[in-house]
């Protein structure tokens, strides 16, 4: 679509996803690709775009499958699968059988590094992007997106810090955020060996993120049966991190450590109530001073002031 001068949209192009309950897209730096992510087959599917009309200059340059054109073993819903948005014993034995992207996020720093939170087998695949291209050329690494308690964590969302060498993903189904260390310095490995034409092999099984933290969501007392997570991001000011729960119906709110060995680090502000249920998303107006959010099972929008010193909102 296209925005007019007054908010309006025109629709200017579209085009298939390549797959089923497409549910995340990212537009590269250079606004010459758009890539999707769709859930229910965890494919991911590249297209050309105009950076001058955002409109789609030609067929899909690329499509990445984990299953290698297997079928997935779990039912559907309308077959008789298992809802999704549970978090019951019978849905993650169902929903574990398969993998499932959730997300894709490109490196801001060189844009040649894929990050993608593989819901259904509790991992963050690191892919090779050529950019130049548009092409999701090889996985280069995974790695688990949390602690290994032997119970399912179902990675959901992947942010970077906006200053900080610093990620942090959201675990939907364990109710925790994992904080990773990135190792810019093998990113920047990567993309002189992509300018230079060379083969990616030799970063093969090396991984530019390091766990370095696995906080809890919900207060300890709260069943993390009874939650999953919804959506995570840091605030425009770097000094916050923002995590929806859906279940314990709140806002977590952390706090970045800015100082030493712990830079990047959170510690736990509060759990602050959205005032309706399911808090599937939020914004920030553009001040930062207000926090939307959006119950979705509650049909509501609640506003809440942000304290930018305190990190506490208020509604």
């Amino acid at each position: 679509y296209s925005i007019g001068p007054d908010g309006e949209l025109a629709k200017i192009g579209q085009v298939d996803a390549g797959g089923t309950s497409t549910c995340y897209i990212t537009i590269a730096k250079d606004c010459r690709h758009l890539l999707a992510v769709n859930y229910w087959d965890s494919t991911l599917a590249v297209f050309p775009v105009s950076p001058e009309t955002g409109e789609f200059t030609g067929p899909r340059t690329s499509m990445y499958d984990p299953k290698e054109g297997q079928a997935v073993v779990a039912a559907a819903k309308m077959n008789g699968g298992v809802n999704h948005s549970n978090n019951d014993e019978s849905t993650i034995q169902m929903r574990q059988k398969d993998p499932h992207s959730h997300a894709l996020v490109l490196d801001p720093y060189f844009g040649v590094m894929a990050y993608v939170p593989c819901l259904g087998k509790d991992l963050i695949r690191e892919f090779y992007f050529d950019k130049e291209n548009g092409v999701i050329a090889s996985e280069l690494n995974v790695l688990p997106s949390g602690l290994c308690t032997g119970k399912p964590d179902g990675p959901r969302y992947f942010v970077f810090h906006p200053s900080y060498d610093i990620a942090y993903v959201v675990n939907e189904l364990s109710s925790t955020v994992a904080v990773f260390r990135v190792d810019r310095a093998l990113l920047r490995e990567i993309a002189l060996a992509h300018k230079a034409g060379e083969s990616m092999q030799r970063f093969k099984g090396r991984s530019t993120l390091t766990l370095i933290q696995s906080i809890s969501t919900i207060p300890k007392a709260f069943p993390t049966k009874m939650n999953t997570c919804g959506r995570i991001c840091v605030h425009k000011s770097g000094r916050f991190v923002i995590v929806s729960n859906r279940g314990h119906e709140s806002i977590a709110i952390f706090r970045v450590k800015n100082k030493g060995s712990n830079r990047g680090e959170l510690s736990t502000v509060g759990y602050f109530h959205t005032r309706g249920e399911t808090p599937r998303h939020y914004q920030f107006d553009s001040s930062g001073q207000y926090l939307i959010v959006a119950n979705q099972d509650s049909n509501s929008i609640a506003v809440f002031n942000f304290n930018l010193c305190s990190g506490e909102i208020k509604f």
